[in-house]
């Protein structure tokens, strides 16, 4: 798992039958800044990941990849690699918030 930014949505009307009314999102994996340990910074990669939560642009959100992507119930039958499996509320690393999603 690994958290990530929603910078975008993506729309396909042509796609498998088992995707038809699947959200997808365009999603920026972030991290935590080595040097000053305080604020997430991203990782300058782009995913797109299926969304059932209904998370949004701006949104940060927990993220799993890869086979792990088809273990929810709403994808288990779907053919894809990323999906969108909580949306955060606030990161705290060594007592110190990273984010709090009230402050935005």
């Amino acid at each position: 798992m690994f958290v990530a930014k929603v910078t975008g949505s993506l729309v396909s009307t042509h796609k498998v039958e088992t995707m038809v009314g699947s959200k997808l999102l365009v999603v920026e994996p972030y991290r935590l800044d080595a040097e000053t340990r305080s604020s997430l910074v991203t990782t300058g990669r782009t995913f797109i990941a299926v969304d059932s939560l209904g998370a949004g642009e701006g949104d940060y959100v927990l993220l799993t990849q890869g086979s792990s992507a088809r273990l929810t119930p709403e994808t288990k039958h779907m053919p894809i690699d990323a999906v969108v499996i909580g949306i955060v509320d606030s990161v705290r690393v060594e007592n110190n918030s990273v984010y709090d999603r009230n402050d935005s």
